[in-house]
């Protein structure tokens, strides 16, 4: 999962992501108006982590106190139906009210703690992704995003995080065949190295624990659990 942090502070900055990384997620940061419109507007993300008061950047506009909601309501203003979840020392009943007809899906206090924010975010993309069960399942196959326990015939799995980061996202949508690049952005955020044949390696390493045939391959197209795409099964 590709996640967008957009918070100003340098502390809660680095500690939200570096936590968030250990979690899972692949997670790009950005501090201020400008730089969220402008890496919205041209890159994908599974997610959103919103802080409110933002300072404007360069070329933004507007005010400071117009911050992260002017950010949400443009994004909904061009009907992008990523997840957000706003994060913001701003508890008054107003400020919730706002956040939420602005288009937020939920909306987190500072300070907080981070099992809850990954409760909450697990809740949402859950929510998004239409599914009402939180348990994945498929050929055998099970995957808990909240304990992140991995099952095959009933029998626990280990896998590192990256391991378990591509099985979600091919789990997320069986059927869909989902390029190297694809898989590539939901394990690395910015400034992380990609090595070059790292979905690869995992594959290989997810194929022998859960069996040869789990995932499937397109050669030179990409992966999938599943029907084969465009199978009719």
């Amino acid at each position: 999962m590709r996640l967008l942090l957009v918070e100003d502070d340098r502390m809660i900055g680095e500690s939200l992501r570096g936590a968030l990384r250990l979690e899972g997620y692949a997670v790009d940061w950005v501090r201020d108006v400008a730089s969220a419109r402008a890496t919205l507007a041209t890159e994908r993300f599974d997610g959103v982590l919103l802080d409110l008061g933002l300072p404007p950047g360069t070329g933004a506009g507007g005010t400071a106190e117009e911050g992260g909601l002017a950010v949400l309501r443009e994004l909904r203003s061009r009907e992008d139906p990523t997840p957000v979840i706003v994060l913001t020392a701003r508890d008054a009943l107003g400020d919730r009210v706002k956040g939420l007809d602005a288009g937020a899906d939920d909306y987190l206090v500072k300070p907080f703690e981070l099992d809850e924010l990954c409760a909450r975010l697990r809740a949402v993309l859950r929510r998004h992704g239409g599914r009402a069960q939180p348990v994945l399942s498929h050929g055998g196959v099970t995957l808990d995003p909240a304990t992140r326990q991995v099952t095959r015939d009933g029998v626990p799995v280990l896998l590192s995080a990256r391991e378990f980061a591509v099985l979600e996202a091919l789990m997320l949508r069986p059927g869909a065949l989902l390029s190297r690049a694809q898989l590539e952005d939901r394990l690395y955020g910015w400034g992380e190295e990609i090595e070059s044949n790292a979905v690869s390696v995992y594959v290989h390493q997810l194929r022998r624990k859960l069996g040869a045939d789990f995932i499937g391959n397109m050669r030179g197209v990409g992966y999938f659990v599943g029907p084969a795409p465009g199978s009719r099964a």
